[in-house]
Formats: structure tokens, sequence, C-alpha cells
């Protein structure tokens, strides 16, 4: 059976690929063996131009050009030859030198064929394609992730002086605007997002234990560190002088645990969205012949945010299982790394599709100001905490506890609550502006602090 949408194991491959279909060519099979050509290419590139490495003569401008193009131009065609040639090496890295080997042979470049792969373990190769799979990878994920925070603040902008009552322990609590609780997640996924972009990728090309073994027993002039460092350098990497056979991954465990720490913040959301969508403040806009159930036909279901909560499970389990387990290898290196590397996609899959998915639900929503209204209209009771803090001002007896005994666990209206402060021996200027409070307006800040979110 070939594969499609209904043949794939994983939703990523089937059902969810329009929603992650740009990750296939960062990492599928394809996407690996087009950046570890590239790897080869480049280190094949840095030795011609090292000086002191006599025997890999210089390039002439043709022959730069023309091993360039053998990374740039690789296609599947080639990929599908790097697979052919390793069921005979049955090792990958390998069936790549041997690709490259068979590239050059009928140029001029094949006078340097044997310095493809010079001195380099497969790991030298890996990490380094593995990192710029993650480096590209990442800016997908970073372009969705900006725009969906890009979206929230446009709603936090458009709400921000919309009043709301907040909810502590699923309670009604002081008030609070739509906009001013959408600037907090804006707040919280610019944070996360910041800590993603500010990683960059670790990679080496230190030979079979990391140093540089094979490298001095041909060469011991030629500053290695330095030449492999350029190389790294160029691909918009960033050197791991201390390394076993294998990068540490310590650097993979930090991306992942970032991803996962922004997926948490959206996930949050998520769930919160949806608890609004239940109680009314939001409304979604239908979708002609969408069907919400097979049996109630009234429904409109939130299943984007739902969606979106799925899947960011997924991505989290699949990310933070990685960050984990990649950052342990025995002594100079076992191969756990290597089946457990291949599923770097999926929680990039996994999260990126919930991305969509929560952007698909924002498109839906529609405020509902007169159930917002008529929450805070329902909800006296949440001035019994400006009135005891006015209370304490002016120094009256047992404050707290006598409002306490007016509202705790009972409704008050708008009455009962003006009838107690009138009461009340206050100065002329605190009560004129008690009595003057209503849910609606007992806001704080909230519609300055909603500017945060795009200032």
């Amino acid at each position: 059976m070939e594969l499609g949408e209904l043949t794939a194991i994983s939703p990523i491959d089937g059902r969810y690929l329009g929603k992650c279909a740009e990750l296939k060519e960062i990492f599928s099979e394809f996407g690996l063996i087009k950046r570890r050509v590239l790897v080869e290419c480049a280190w094949l590139e840095a030795l011609c131009d090292a000086k002191a490495i006599k025997e890999c003569k210089a390039l002439k401008a043709a022959e730069r050009k023309e091993l360039r193009a053998i990374a740039a131009n690789f296609s599947v065609d080639d990929a599908a030859r790097v697979k052919e040639i390793e069921k005979t090496t049955n090792h990958d890295v390998k069936a790549v030198e041997y690709f490259l080997k068979e590239k050059v042979a009928p140029t001029s470049l094949a006078s340097r064929s044997e310095f493809v792969h010079f001195a380099c373990t497969s790991e030298d190769i890996n990490n380094m394609s593995h990192a710029l799979m993650l480096r590209d990878g990442k800016a997908v994920l970073r372009a969705q992730m900006d725009e969906l925070a890009k979206k929230l603040a446009e709603m936090a902008k458009a709400t921000a002086k919309v009043p709301m009552l907040a909810h502590t322990h699923g309670q009604p609590a002081s008030p609070t605007t739509v906009g001013k609780e959408l600037a907090v997640t804006v707040a919280r996924l610019k944070r996360q997002a910041a800590e993603i972009d500010r990683l960059v990728m670790p990679a080496k090309m230190n030979g079979a234990v990391g140093n540089f073994n094979a490298h001095l027993s041909a060469y011991p002039d030629v500053d290695w560190e330095k030449l492999t460092g350029g190389v790294i350098a160029k691909l918009g990497l960033r050197q791991n002088q201390l390394t076993t056979q294998i990068e540490s991954h310590d650097g993979i465990a930090e991306l992942f645990d970032a991803i996962c720490r922004w997926n948490s913040v959206l996930l949050d959301f998520d769930r919160d969205v949806w608890m609004y969508v239940s109680m009314g403040y939001f409304k979604q806009r239908t979708v002609k012949g969408e069907i919400g159930s097979s049996t109630m036909p009234h429904k409109v279901n939130p299943i984007d945010f739902e969606n979106s909560e799925g899947n960011l499970g997924m991505a989290n389990a699949v990310l933070g299982f990685m960050a984990r387990k990649l950052a342990i290898s025995r002594m100079q290196r076992d191969l756990t790394d290597s089946t457990t590397l291949r599923n770097m996609g999926v929680g990039f899959g996994y999260t990126l599709i919930a991305i969509r998915s929560t952007l698909k639900g924002l498109g839906k929503l529609e405020l509902n100001e007169a159930r917002l209204q008529a929450d805070l209209d329902g909800n006296w009771e949440v001035l019994a905490e400006p009135i005891q803090t006015v209370m304490r001002k002016v120094g009256m007896d047992r404050p707290y506890e006598r409002l306490k005994e007016l509202t705790r666990g009972r409704r008050v209206d708008a009455k009962i609550m003006r009838e107690f402060v009138e009461a009340l021996p206050l100065p002329a200027a605190d009560r004129k502006r008690l009595l003057a409070l209503t849910p609606d307006k007992y806001v704080g800040l909230a519609e300055k602090l909603a500017r945060y979110a795009w200032e």
C-alpha cells in the first residue's frame, strides 16, 4: 500500500499532514540525508581551503561552485541512490560517503575523493546534521509561535476594556478584563519564545572519541580545533569542544525543554478558552456544513482547542522523553540516541499541528459581552474586597470579618452592598467612591496592563 492519509500509521503523516507539511523536508529521512551531504561537502571544502593540507588541492572557482551544487541541488532521486548504496554497506553515513565519491568521480574534484569524510566518525556528520534539522525546524515553529502571539495581542487590544468576572479556584473573584487575561498569555508565550531563540545548537567534528586522534596522526601541525570550529560556525552552529564520540545532546535537551514550556503555556490557554466557551463568555461562529455532534444538532463544540490540547500533550510526551533520554549515554557512546533522534520531527509535528488548531479556533471565537455583563451583575459580593480594604484604611474594627459575615457563601445584590456601605462611618469621599463602584468598574489597572501585549 502506498503511503497516504488512509494508510499512514502516524496521524502526522496521514490525517494531519496538511498542518505540518513543511516539516517533511526537514525531519524526513530525505531531510537527514540532505543535511549529511551538506556537512560532508562543507568539510571537504574546508580541507581544500586549508593550506597546511597540501594533498587536498585548493579549489578553483568552478570546482567550488560544483561542490556546493551537489549539496544545494540534492534531490529525492539522490537520496534514493544513497539508500540503494546503504543496502550494501548497511551503514547510512558510509553510504553518503560513497555517494559523494560517485558524484565527484567524473569531475576534476575526483583527486580529492579520499578527503571525503576525512578523519571523521559518523557522529561528526550526524550530530551536525541533526543540529541543522533542529535549526530549520525551530524556524518553522517560531514563525507559527509568533503568528499566534500576534493574534492574541490583537485580541487583547480589541478587548482591553471589556470587563470580565475572574475566577480563582473556580469561584467568582475580583473582576479583570478580557484583554488583560489574554495579555498574560501573550507575555508568557513571548518569554518562552525568547528562551527558544537564545539557544544555538551545539555541534562537534572532533573524531571517534572527541580528541582529534585521527586528524593529528595525518597532520600534526594543523590547528584542528580552529579548522573544525570554522566549519561549524559557517553552518550557523556552536562548537562544543569537550565531547565523547557523540555531541552530548545537552543543547538538544535544552531546546526540547524550552519548547515543552512554550507548549505548556499554550495548553493552559487552550483549557482556559475551553472553560470560557462552556461558561458562555465566548461564542463560536458556525461553519457551513460542519457538524458539532452526530446526535445533538444544536452543538458547536470547541474542537480546535481540544485538538490542540491533545496534540500538545503528545508533543510534550515525545520531547520530554527525548530531553531526559538524550542526555544519557554509556561511556564514550551507545547507540540508543540514534533511534531516539529519528523521532525529533514527531515532537515538532505535534507542536505545529497544535498551534495551527489553536489559531483556527481563535478565528471562530466571538465575545459574548452580554453574558460577561450578566455574570458581573450577578456577583456583587466581589465588592467585599474593596469595601473591607477601605475600612482597613480608615481604622475601622474587624473589617474583613464583617464583610465575611455579610457575603461568604451567599449571594448579595447591589441594594445589600450599598446599604452596608451607607451604614459605615466613612469619610464622605470614600463613601461616595464605594457607592459608585460596580463589579464591571472594579477592574483596577487591567486595561493599562493589557497594553503590554502590543506595545
